[in-house]
């Protein structure tokens, strides 16, 4: 539906401090190493019960590229501080730095920087493992960090990862993906950050072909994200489901969720301000399915694509969404770096 900008604007403004209060209400218990995790990454599952990240290891701090590295890739727990901005060189991996299981990586401040290349969470791509293997990567925390400038990815979860949680971060300016989520991962949360500056931002599914290690897996939620211009790929899905993408707030991008190969989409309570195509399923490749309500539509060209039923997140887990009218002011406010 359209509805008048400025109407909507008021009617968050007049509901900020109530919308405010209920998510406080709401927030899940912290833990050693800061709030617990929700959506998709809180949920139990694969021999993991929620994601802690490094919560119970030692805090550590990093101030230069190569305590950064050495702390990240390290077996034990992790609570990895990070203090100013740390480079990443392009280097023999097209910039791309492997991250361990069982770490939190958290700025210090709202100037906690990584530039230069980006982190990934996973294992080398091997197509003929389909399933889960033991030693996937797996209860990885990121926060507070301000990603910019990777030559490849900002970040790249691949490989059957699982309890992921990406919080609070700002990402511009990669030369790929924002977050890449691909290759059978699973139980991932992405909250609450602010993509500007940015081509394709979100990838849900790699490939076409993929189906081996996708289908049934690739559960994930995308909430409380400001896509501040970021053109596409708002996420962009293929097979998963479900995908639960909930109080986003988009601005000025060409489209937000595409949903294809049959992929299942619960798109709901989000806000739409100038977007051509809020939400598709004919796309390319096979169509997906998407279940949208509650969602405001302002200044769009095109209204958003409907098909089939998908599993409801409250299957996995319990959460209470922000009205629709509230996002524009509560995720701006909120959204990005400096600010946990």
């Amino acid at each position: 539906m359209r509805t008048h900008v400025g109407y909507e604007r008021a009617l968050a403004r007049v509901a900020v401090v109530v919308a405010v209060v209920a998510a406080t209400i709401a927030a899940p218990p912290a833990t050693a190493a800061g709030p617990a995790a929700d959506g998709f990454a809180g949920v139990t599952a694969l021999g993991q019960v929620g994601t802690t990240g490094g919560a119970g290891g030692a805090v550590v701090t990093a101030t230069t590229t190569a305590q950064f590295l050495d702390y990240i890739a390290r077996p034990e727990p992790l609570v990895v501080q990070v203090r100013g901005t740390i480079t990443l060189s392009t280097g023999t991996s097209d910039g791309m730095h492997d991250v361990a299981s069982d770490k939190t990586i958290v700025g210090l401040g709202a100037d906690a920087r990584l530039v230069g290349g980006g982190l990934n969470i996973g294992l080398p791509v091997d197509d003929d493992v389909v399933s889960p293997p033991a030693n996937a990567v797996h209860n990885v925390i990121i926060r507070n960090l301000s990603i910019t400038g990777a030559t490849d990815d900002l970040i790249n979860v691949q490989m059957f990862s699982h309890h992921i949680w990406i919080d609070h971060n700002d990402f511009s300016n990669g030369d790929d993906g924002a977050v890449d989520i691909k290759r059978g991962s699973d139980f991932i949360t992405v909250s609450w950050n602010r993509f500007h500056d940015h081509d394709k931002t979100l990838l849900l599914g790699h490939d076409d072909d993929n189906s081996a290690q996708d289908v049934g897996r690739l559960r994930v939620t995308y909430h409380h994200n400001y896509f501040d211009g970021s053109d596409q790929r708002n996420p962009r899905v293929r097979f998963g489901e479900s995908v639960h993408v909930y109080n986003n707030y988009y601005r000025d991008n060409s489209y937000g969720v595409a949903s294809a190969m049959n992929a299942g989409v619960v798109l709901e309570g989000n806000y739409f301000f100038s977007v051509n195509n809020p939400g598709r399923v004919d796309f390319s490749g096979d169509l997906g399915r998407m279940v949208a309500r509650d969602n405001v539509l302002v200044e769009c060209n095109h209204e958003i694509e409907v098909r089939g039923t998908v599993v409801e997140p409250r299957t996995y887990y319990a959460y209470t969404p922000h009205r629709a009218a509230e996002v524009p002011t509560v995720v701006p406010a909120g959204a990005g770096v400096g600010r946990v």
